[in-house]
């Protein structure tokens, strides 16, 4: 790949931009709604991308913590958390737990909020980042 030996891909889009603010960052979470029973091709572009050039250039990404959370309708949404899981763990973040997988159900814009337990869970998930990201700095 014609980015393996330097911080940049050669599509002129804003990767780097992104990739910046990844690699700056104590703590990430991706985030993706289910299409077609998998991440959005944005998000995957995003991680591909991005990890090949952490990867290639000294794991730019590892010891940082990060996790993904995950928005479905009705199905798929095991297989997502688990695509953009794995990304954090080849890349080498540190990844908390919450009280359940950072799930959440909804269809139409705004359903969502009706899923308590998913938005629990998701709160749980955000105080363990921070708590990681604070303990790891000591």
């Amino acid at each position: 790949m014609v980015c393996q030996n330097e911080e940049r891909c050669p599509i002129d889009d804003d990767l780097f931009p992104l990739y910046t603010k990844m690699k700056q960052a104590e703590g990430i979470i991706l985030a993706s709604p289910v299409y077609f029973g998998s991440a959005t091709a944005l998000l995957k572009a995003l991680m591909d991308r991005a990890g090949y050039i952490s990867l290639k250039n000294g794991r730019t990404f590892a010891g940082k913590v990060g996790g993904p959370l995950v928005v479905a309708r009705r199905a798929g949404q095991t297989f997502t958390f688990a695509q953009i899981m794995y990304w954090f763990h080849i890349l080498g973040f540190f990844m908390p737990g919450s009280t359940y997988w950072n799930i959440a159900f909804g269809r139409d814009k705004g359903e969502v909020k009706e899923d308590k337990e998913g938005l629990t869970t998701a709160w749980n998930f955000g105080k363990n980042i921070a708590f990681l990201v604070k303990n790891l700095k000591t």
